[in-house]
């Protein structure tokens, strides 16, 4: 009996051996897609697995039983030296934590040397909230810009994402609505479209490009302008308007705080920017308390 066992184990070390992590990794790609995990985590995850299994195999280790957690410790080390801050090292662990998880799961390997590594100790740094000459100053920086102008209206007058922003197809836009298009496990949502947002889009609108395509902000040569392009050119303008250490994102941020602290309620704010837990929409409250008004009216940025 004990023969067997042995054997069983020994042949079970011998499989692992033969596993190659790269054409594993490709299977942990396949499997994060068919769980219909976002995108931008899907490729974060891939370029982290990528980015390990390239230093393993410097180190000749390309099977799954090659490698432990003194590899894994080893890679880290070396990402801190190269300048990662813990935040980041935070991430690349749970990108090797659930490869290796989905690893363990499919029997690949019989035991994970990812299990336990530990997370670095780092600061959260709260959402970065533009005040109103801030976002006045980005208005204006773009206001040549038609097309710019219309995206920077959008974000905030609506607080969407700027993967649903740049999902929103001409019959989208309604008189007084915009619907939302479903995107990476957000359902689809309607929100108002107030007078600011609506006056930008149309003004795009008359000088849109002819295009087959019914995107709506689209390229010079009709093709749908891509998420990185959008992040690329707002980027761009707070540099122009003198806003430091902004991003796309905290648009977005900035229209959940101001309207919290007009003193529209919590469960509004939390349906319009599809929010799936509203304690991630309470978590503004603390940002705005002293800011608070009675009012209930979603006014404009």
């Amino acid at each position: 009996m004990t023969k067997v066992l042995f054997r069983c184990i020994i042949g079970s070390m011998n499989s692992e051996k033969g596993l190659q992590l790269a054409s594993l990794s490709e299977q942990f790609v396949q499997h994060l897609t068919n769980l219909r995990r976002a995108k931008a985590t899907i490729i974060a995850y891939s370029k982290d697995i990528e980015q390990l299994t390239k230093f393993l195999k410097d180190m000749e280790k390309t099977s799954a039983g090659d490698v432990g957690k003194l590899d894994l410790e080893a890679f880290l080390k070396k990402l801190s030296t190269d300048g990662y801050t813990a935040k980041s090292l935070s991430r690349k662990i749970n990108s090797i934590k659930t490869f290796y998880r989905f690893l363990k799961t499919q029997n690949f390997i019989t035991l994970n040397p990812a299990a336990e590594i530990v997370h670095p100790k780092y600061d959260i740094k709260p959402p970065r909230i533009l005040n109103k000459m801030e976002y006045r100053a980005l208005r204006d920086a773009c206001r040549g810009d038609t097309r710019t102008y219309a995206v920077v209206e959008l974000f905030l007058q609506t607080g969407i994402r700027i993967g649903e922003l740049a999902l929103i197809k001409l019959p989208d836009l309604k008189e007084k609505e915009l619907v939302v298009r479903a995107q990476e496990g957000h359902p689809q949502r309607t929100v108002p479209l107030n007078k600011a947002a609506k006056t930008a889009v149309d003004k795009w609108l008359t000088i849109r490009p002819q295009s087959k395509d019914e995107t709506l902000f689209i390229t010079k040569t009709g093709k749908p302008l891509l998420v990185r392009n959008i992040r690329t050119t707002i980027d761009r303008y707070f540099k122009s308007a003198g806003i430091t250490a902004a991003k796309v994102n905290d648009l977005r941020h900035t229209f959940i705080a101001h309207h919290l602290a007009a003193g529209t309620p919590l469960t509004v704010i939390s349906r319009l920017v599809g929010h799936k837990r509203l304690s991630t929409t309470e978590k503004y409250l603390d940002l705005v308390k002293e800011k608070m008004s009675p009012s209930v009216k979603l006014e404009e940025l």
